[in-house]
């Protein structure tokens, strides 16, 4: 299988998914990746500092209980 020229679905530049890096993500069921190699860095360094998430916290509003 050829390398394929993807595009990140953040910045819009285009990547390549090499052979290698499909059969990869063949072998363990992953989907082909949206976001460059940059980008999901960014995106990592984002949630690991707790600035993406959804995840728990106070999400508004007053509780009155």
């Amino acid at each position: 299988m050829p390398d394929k020229t993807l595009v990140c679905s953040d910045c819009n530049t285009q990547f390549t998914f090499t052979e290698g890096e499909q059969d990869f993500f063949n072998q363990k069921g992953f989907t082909p990746p949206t976001r460059c190699a940059e980008c999901r860095r960014r995106r990592k360094a984002e949630k690991m500092a707790g600035g993406g998430g959804g995840y728990g916290g106070d999400r508004g509003g007053s509780r009155n209980w």
